[in-house]
């Protein structure tokens, strides 16, 4: 499966530069769509001051507009920063024009200062995150009803066990932000004794961001500078109870290139990881702030190289 993500990091940008990077991903997402990608994914992180995509659903419902086949998966939403009954009409509405493209994993966030950036209660996020996931689901029993019945497809994320108790509580799906094999087990023990059903998603230890290039050792030395900036952000967020399969302990980008989280492919060396068994492509164009032509060269490499040979 071909994926292609945005988180929209654009270090020291003015806003018409950072426009340009917003309008090049929809432009990517609809060529993407054109050409087998199965989904484009995007997060949500506030404040940080390099430009991380703070409206999620809003550019998921651009996205989706431009394409016509590619889900878009929002991974994912801090649900306790949202007025929860907004979350819901956007959602269906979203549900309803895309015809159910719409995937969105909610999570409680792990940055404190973006609790306090919205007036809300860090020591109340478990409880916020109930509320907000009840009142979607009472929500979804109005108007506006979704076309994806008996609602849009929402997981619970996380990766500790009382985010697994709220999912199987809920009956809702569970999509682990980390690889802890051991949620599974529990999960469906959740879910017997809540008299649910639902399935559970946990990640490989590692996931690599992808940036596809013929010459490798050139991309490393020309944009291994970005690379490093959004890896070093992403890892400065990370705690010792959370700690995602794309955190990186690199300090140099001759690390961070040994470690493998962020990886420059040729074509050949992307066909050869699919037939050996990849089941994900991650692609990420416009990483950490790269040129957008850059970004562009790496994403058609990808749809006209290696899509055609494994298809």
């Amino acid at each position: 499966m071909s994926l292609i993500y945005f988180n929209f990091i654009r270090p020291d940008e003015e806003p018409v530069d950072r426009a340009q990077a917003y309008q090049a991903a929809l432009d990517m997402a609809e060529y993407a769509d054109a050409h087998g990608f199965a989904q484009v994914v995007l997060s949500e992180h506030h404040g940080t001051a390099v430009g991380w995509l703070p409206a999620p659903l809003a550019m998921a419902g651009m996205v989706l507009a431009r394409t016509k086949r590619l889900g878009v998966s929002v991974s994912a939403l801090i649900l306790p920063l949202h007025d929860p009954k907004r979350v819901a009409e956007d959602m269906a509405v979203i549900d309803l024009a895309s015809g159910g493209r719409l995937i969105v994993i909610a999570a409680l966030g792990y940055r404190p200062e973006e609790y306090a950036m919205f007036g809300r209660d860090w020591a109340r996020r478990g409880a916020l995150m109930d509320e907000a996931l009840q009142t979607l689901l009472d929500m979804w029993k109005t108007e506006p009803r979704p076309v994806t019945q008996p609602h849009p497809l929402l997981f619970v994320g996380g990766s500790s066990k009382p985010a697994v108790r709220r999912a199987a509580r809920l009956g809702l799906p569970f999509s682990a932000g980390a690889h802890v094999p051991e949620l599974e087990n529990y999960y469906h023990e959740q879910c017997a004794a809540n008299g649910t059903k639902g399935f559970i998603i946990v990640p490989p230890p590692r996931v690599a961001n992808v940036f596809v290039d013929e010459d490798p050792d050139r991309t490393w030395a020309e944009l291994g500078e970005h690379f490093l900036a959004e890896a070093r952000i992403y890892a400065g967020w990370q705690t010792q109870d959370v700690s995602s399969p794309v955190t990186s302990h690199a300090s140099t980008v001759a690390e961070l290139r040994a470690e493998g989280v962020y990886a420059v492919l040729t074509p050949q060396e992307c066909i050869d990881q699919i037939r050996g068994g990849a089941s994900t492509m991650l692609l990420h164009p416009l990483c950490g702030g790269v040129p957008v032509e850059r970004g562009w060269d790496s994403l058609k490499l990808y749809a006209e190289q290696v899509l055609p040979a494994v298809s």
